[in-house]
């Protein structure tokens, strides 16, 4: 009996203290008072906590004095369980009596149904900092239509859990899709309250918008300089490490390259049927890519297109997340698994280039181009991404 109330008594031992306060929590700490009594709407999942990992919602509808009319969940859900790109249900949640309105299923932009008798929209999803995550489309759809229904919008703003590195192409217009809509660079370096002010302010959105930005944060930090606990963003980032190899392997899916998906290291891998593993991470070893090693590989993912199919390839081991070029490392990955075996890339052309915002890295891969030749063509875009996005930062 002793030894059981001491395993329950360490059980529930505090969290650790967190080195930041979030905006969600700045809210309810003391922003909430400029509502005035004005009834507002959340759009949130998992993610939407504070520190101590209480939903934003619950700690929402503890204060008595903030009318709270519905809840507005992304892709994968309020609960975050929905596979990728599936359809996402309305219904109303039993815990809070609330509706729970979908922006990934009849309609990805808030109607005016929606919204009816919300007088303040507030947006609090946990980001990871690559451009084709739909989160941030889904805030920029919101903001959107705060404009078109006179609403103002809060960005209770969170962390960029992998830190303040710019990377990769910006955005051809072009290729706008949901999963890229503005002309922002792959890996952007800012928090989703900062990408707001850009999206409002220079790409011209015009909503009535407000950042509720956090206390403590530094651009320099990433996910365990803030203390926080990760919570999974989405069913293949269970947790923040994931979140530092996604770009790299997030989008060579469309290129016919496994990202390991439906095994369990998603995003980890990189390989195929029949790839010569060890070559494979001896030629992506001896490119020098700073901060990750390639171990040699073998998987058989239990999902997904390949389904119980043995897979070879590379395990992405980052070893200094600091300095480690995620979306370089992607093409890095391609060219390589061009060269060894040619006819493992299996270019999707439209799916690949609406991924990555640009034809030329297809372009690049079907014409031999190096890996640094690629990456150099989008230099010049990005030198001014960088100079733009300068004057929409937040913290220091």
């Amino acid at each position: 009996m002793a030894f059981a109330l001491s395993a329950a008594h360490a059980a529930a031992a505090p969290l650790p203290a967190p080195k930041i306060t979030l905006g969600d929590e700045v809210f309810l700490q003391s922003a909430w008072r400029d509502l005035h009594g004005r009834c507002v709407g959340i759009i949130t999942n998992q993610t939407g906590v504070t520190a101590r990992l209480e939903p934003i919602v619950d700690a929402i509808k503890r204060n008595k004095a903030i009318c709270l009319r519905a809840i507005y969940s992304p892709e994968h859900g309020l609960r975050g369980d929905r596979p990728a790109g599936s359809y996402v249900a309305s219904y109303t949640d039993e815990r809070t009596g609330l509706p729970v309105y979908s922006l990934y299923g009849a309609t990805r932009h808030p109607t005016a149904q929606m919204i009816a008798g919300v007088d303040v929209l507030l947006f609090d999803i946990q980001d990871v900092g690559d451009r084709a995550y739909t989160y941030i489309s889904t805030m920029a759809y919101a903001m959107q239509d705060a404009k078109e229904f006179h609403k103002e919008i809060w960005i209770l703003d969170r962390p960029n859990p992998i830190g303040p590195m710019v990377e990769g192409p910006v955005l051809d217009p072009e290729f706008k899709s949901f999963i890229g809509l503005y002309p922002i660079a792959m890996r952007h370096g800012m928090t989703v309250g900062e990408l707001a002010q850009l999206f409002n302010g220079h790409f011209g959105i015009g909503a009535q918008l407000r950042v509720i930005p956090m206390r403590g944060y530094r651009h320099a930090m990433m996910w365990p300089d803030t203390g926080l606990q990760w919570v999974q963003s989405s069913p293949n980032i269970p947790e923040w490490g994931t979140t530092v190899v996604y770009p790299a392997t997030g989008l060579i899916d469309n290129a016919g390259v496994n990202n390991g998906t439906g095994y369990t290291k998603p995003f980890k891998y990189a390989g195929a049927l029949g790839l010569d593993a060890q070559r494979l991470a001896d030629t992506l070893n001896t490119r020098n890519i700073p901060g990750v090693y390639f171990r040699s590989a073998y998987w058989t993912p239990s999902s997904g297109f390949w389904k119980d199919k043995q897979l070879s390839g590379v395990e992405l081991v980052v070893f200094n997340p600091r300095n480690f070029g995620a979306v370089r490392a992607a093409v890095e990955i391609l060219t390589a698994v061009r060269d060894i075996a040619p006819r493992t890339l299996r270019l999707n052309d439209k799916a690949l280039d609406n991924d990555w915002g640009t034809d030329s890295l297809r372009l690049g891969l079907q014409t031999g181009a190096s890996a640094s030749t690629i990456i150099a063509r989008w230099n010049g875009n990005l030198q001014a991404f960088l100079a733009l996005r300068q004057r929409y930062l937040l913290y220091p």
